[in-house]
């Protein structure tokens, strides 16, 4: 590959979690029990909704997409994180850091994409009722769901090139938990202005972006709601959103909370970064499963099923 014939370094070192070392085993077991959790609990979202015909909607094909992301974001980053637990030298193969940084970014623009586009899809069964078939088409949805892939990848090659064609002549250290660009643009022997420009340029069109369509689509959902006559009807139709008005703000409040903090501690950052890289992915399902009764009644009647054929 090209860009190994302008570096001299071979691999790199994961400094890991901050004060880590003292706690090796208890964190590696409760990040185990986490990551279980999260392929666990995603999972079964994915077998819900294909098992339950009355789940076969725009929405749910949505939640589908995004229970799929959150298994491999969570296994781009937590797989590695376990294995520094129990080794002394936390190192990561030049190839190595280079895919998980690609997979992780790929995983998590994707997710900015899809979220927004979950919000379209409210505002449109709220908004449009009587046009929501229409709109939201099963082509349609498909379309908007490879739409958010593709984007996804894209945005993350473009960065992962830009990151790794930069000479690394230095030093090996990425004080961090596994290989993210700030940390690794630090170990850059050459200017980094051009990365550090698409970045800024990067958050402020597309990430930004992404979060006023959907504060946009949510002012006019708003609106809607208030039009409505009866308290239990606007509180039915609010409660369809809950859901995702609070995966958003897990996804959108820790990174706004670090970029808006450039002094922040690495063990501040360090441990923002493990909620919304970690513990998001883990708490999407639960979210979705204890604030939807859909979701709970088909979850209800696959248990029994289960413990009907048990007993049979």
């Amino acid at each position: 590959m090209e860009v190994r014939n302008y570096t001299s370094v071979k691999e790199f070192i994961l400094l890991g979690l901050p004060h880590a070392d003292e706690l090796k085993i208890p964190l590696f077991l409760v990040f185990v029990f986490i990551y279980i959790c999260t392929l666990l609990g995603n999972l079964l979202i994915l077998l819900t909704v294909r098992w339950d015909p009355r789940l076969h909607t725009p929405m749910y094909f949505f939640l589908c997409n995004l229970a799929f992301l959150d298994i491999w974001l969570s296994s781009a980053i937590v797989p590695k994180m376990l294995a520094n637990f129990l080794e002394v030298r936390k190192v990561i193969s030049f190839s190595g850091c280079i895919c998980q940084l690609y997979f992780f970014h790929f995983m998590a623009s994707t997710e900015c994409f899809l979220y927004t586009v979950m919000a379209y899809d409210r505002y449109a069964a709220i908004c449009h009722p009587l046009h929501y078939n229409k709109i939201m088409s099963k082509k349609i949805c498909i379309q908007m769901a490879a739409g958010t892939w593709l984007t996804g990848s894209i945005r993350s090659m473009m960065h992962t090139i830009l990151t790794f064609r930069l000479p690394f002549c230095g030093s090996d250290l990425i004080q961090y938990f596994f290989c993210d660009i700030p940390p690794i643009l630090k170990l850059a022997c050459s200017s980094t202005f051009i990365n550090e420009a698409v970045i800024l340029a990067d958050i402020g069109i597309i990430a930004l972006g992404c979060f006023l369509l959907i504060l946009v689509s949510y002012g006019h959902i708003v609106l809607a709601i208030l039009k409505i006559s009866t308290a239990e009807g606007r509180r039915r139709t609010f409660s369809t959103c809950a859901s995702h008005i609070t995966v958003v703000t897990f996804y959108f409040a820790p990174p706004v909370f670090i970029f808006t903090r450039p002094t922040s501690v690495y063990s501040v950052n360090g441990a923002i970064t493990v909620f919304y890289t970690v513990i998001t992915p883990m708490l999407n399902p639960i979210i979705y499963s204890l604030r939807n009764n859909d979701v709970k009644s088909a979850l209800r009647k696959l248990r029994d099923r289960h413990t009907f054929s048990v007993g049979i």
